[in-house]
């Protein structure tokens, strides 16, 4: 079966605090009102592989995509020092407006990592526009979730310890995550709204599908998280646990079936 080449379109909007973002709208071919906004990790981008392979499987289930570069990372506004949870959110919430203005009103949530804990939170915060406003803002139709961090200070603290902690506090910088050798500028106030961004109690307010995928052989983010998360969501939800798999799906029999697992769950609930 020949592979689907989407219609991708590079667009710029702007949040809530004038901050300029980068994105890609993917189309299929027939017209839609369905798209996934996919939020991708911390020290990653819009044009991810999971992002990029994501586009290609939902377009071939006739579903628009809109992947975005998070403030700091990317072709968006930074620098990344000023990076916090507080302004992604209202970036990811910035793209389901925007995407509001293109015609789509069928909207799905699509987080990675640190762009689940962007996705859930995004995702509390327009279920309360949806009920104050619902003639204007439609509900989610989906919420999908790979490898999610809930508690990012809690995963920050596992990694770097209470002295990187302090170093941290004492230089505003943190060492790469993604194994580098030289540290990366970002103020401690990140580490500061983490504690205040933590993704528990906001869940109890999602009451659309959500999908949790992660491995349990995850290196980064705590799998009881994602255990704490699921039991919390008050929705139709599912947990999927790959064993053996790790933060990134290096294996690519487990690159594969997240991948599936996450186009099935958007492609099975298109409405609300």
């Amino acid at each position: 079966m020949p592979t689907i080449q989407p219609r991708e379109e590079t667009v710029f909007f702007h949040d809530r605090l004038g901050h300029r973002i980068a994105a890609v709208l993917a189309r299929p071919e027939q017209t839609t009102d369905q798209v996934a906004v996919l939020c991708h990790g911390f020290l990653s981008h819009k044009n991810s592989s999971s992002n990029q392979a994501l586009t290609e499987l939902l377009i071939g289930r006739g579903i628009a995509t809109f992947r975005f570069d998070c403030f700091g990372h990317g072709d968006s506004d930074g620098p990344f020092a000023k990076l916090t949870t507080t302004i992604g959110v209202g970036q990811a919430l910035a793209a389901l407006h925007y995407l509001l203005t293109r015609g789509y009103h069928r909207l799905g949530l699509v987080g990675s990592s640190f762009g689940g804990l962007l996705s859930i939170l995004a995702a509390a915060d327009w279920t309360r526009m949806h009920t104050s406003k619902p003639a204007s803002i439609p509900p989610l139709a989906c919420l999908a979730l790979k490898c999610p961090v809930v508690d990012f200070g809690e995963e920050l603290r596992l990694e770097l310890g209470e002295d990187g902690i302090q170093e941290w506090k004492q230089t505003d910088t943190i060492p790469d995550l993604h194994g580098g050798v030289t540290r990366l500028p970002l103020d401690y106030a990140f580490y500061q709204d983490c504690l205040n961004r933590i993704a528990y109690e906001p869940a109890r307010t999602i009451a659309v599908p959500t999908l949790i995928v992660q491995g349990d052989h995850d290196e980064y983010v705590p799998l009881h998280q994602s255990q704490r998360l699921f039991e919390a969501l008050p929705g139709p939800k599912r947990l999927d646990i790959l064993p053996g798999a790790d933060h990134r799906f290096t294996k690519p029999p487990d690159f594969q079936r997240m991948l599936t697992l996450l186009t099935e769950w958007v492609s099975r609930h298109p409405k609300a």
